[in-house]
């Protein structure tokens, strides 16, 4: 089977045309509305659905609150698509749509759906960078914006009260690949058919945070934009249109090296413009990080809860290889055996 992304999600929310205007004025192009819905499709071909909460086209599932009811994960080809529908067929309830969409839910009672995606290639130009000594601009000015506008989905998160059993779901059916594991926070994970560093992130709820009540609830959305200019416009822009500002402003992750901004956002959790993420292929080895020294190399309002600097703790997970030898390698001997950390049981 190939996933090759994020093939649409679907809000349920509380008002509509509020979201609407929200998800409008954060640069997704709108195809249609009206009173009960709002069609936006990004350059890639994703899609984002916006329906009220009580809509019988939201699906039941164990999500509690509003925020992504459900998820729609493109697929490559006709044949793997039969393939994940007879695998989910084995043992859960599928139901199937006219034009060949898959939905089910997942051990946790997250509503997800299979569809074959023409996924588009996207270009982007992000300008260069000038950096001492080192001139990849001159004469130009950097491109000036009026707003954001995103080309990608590139992940959802959500919070669930058992992060390793969300996770093992969609390592051991759907063949998603470990990226990074932020110890006791949580653990990402990307399709089989991306490069992206992860297109599912699975939270702990039952951190001690705000908001956090160990219940399933959805997190956020990231959406790609070009690069940390687009970012902030993007963000100024949303300001300027009256929508709450961001409570931790500009940052980097170390986990996946991205640059975010987390918006509130009323159609639930938060809206993230990301940019500049690690890439990452099956010669990757995952990392096991502790969750402070992860979270972030730079931000622009330091959370009470990392203001003490976090140690540099950060390890590989056992029982990984790369796949593939660097050209010229000598043979290997045999590979050692090595005890797996609980969530990386699918290791060599």
């Amino acid at each position: 089977m190939a996933i090759i992304g994020i093939e649409s999600v679907i809000y349920g929310v509380n008002d509509v045309a509020e979201c609407t205007r929200y998800f409008t004025d954060f640069g997704l192009p709108l195809m249609d509305r009206s009173a009960t819905h709002a069609h936006f499709r990004l350059e890639e071909g994703s899609n984002v659905i916006i329906r009220h909460i009580n809509d019988p086209a939201i699906p039941a599932s164990s999500l509690a609150g509003i925020g992504v009811c459900e998820t729609i994960w493109g697929v490559d080809t006709q044949e793997s698509l039969d393939g994940l529908i007879a695998n989910m067929q084995s043992d859960r309830p599928v139901n199937l749509d006219a034009d060949g969409t898959a939905h089910c839910l997942t051990d946790e009672g997250q509503a997800i759906g299979f569809r074959l995606y023409r996924k588009k290639p996207v270009a982007s130009a992000p300008d260069p960078m000038i950096s001492p000594g080192r001139i990849n601009r001159l004469n130009l000015h950097r491109k000036w914006r009026v707003k954001a506008l995103p080309k990608t989905i590139l992940h959802v998160v959500f919070q669930t009260s058992n992060f390793e059993k969300a996770w093992a779901f969609y390592r051991d059916r759907l063949g998603f690949r470990l990226s990074d594991i932020q110890k006791t926070f949580g653990i990402f994970g990307r399709a089989d058919g991306t490069n992206d560093h992860h297109n599912i992130y699975f939270l702990n709820a039952n951190l001690p945070f705000p908001g956090f009540d160990g219940k399933l609830r959805f997190d956020h959305v990231n959406f790609g934009v070009e690069d940390i200019d687009e970012v902030m416009v993007g963000a100024n822009h949303m300001q300027r249109q009256g929508w709450p500002r961001s409570t931790w402003g500009l940052g980097r992750h170390r986990i996946a090296s991205s640059v975010f901004m987390y918006l509130p956002c009323p159609a639930g959790g938060q809206a993230e413009y990301g940019a500049d993420s690690d890439m990452l292929d099956d010669n990757w080895i995952p990392r096991v990080w502790h969750p402070l020294f992860g979270f972030f190399s730079f931000i622009t309002n330091i959370p009470p809860f990392a203001m003490d600097a976090a140690p540099w703790d950060v390890t590989y997970a056992e029982g990984y290889l790369p796949t593939a030898k660097p050209h010229g390698a000598a043979p290997a001997g045999p590979e050692p055996t090595v005890a797996p950390h609980p969530a990386t049981a699918d290791a060599q």
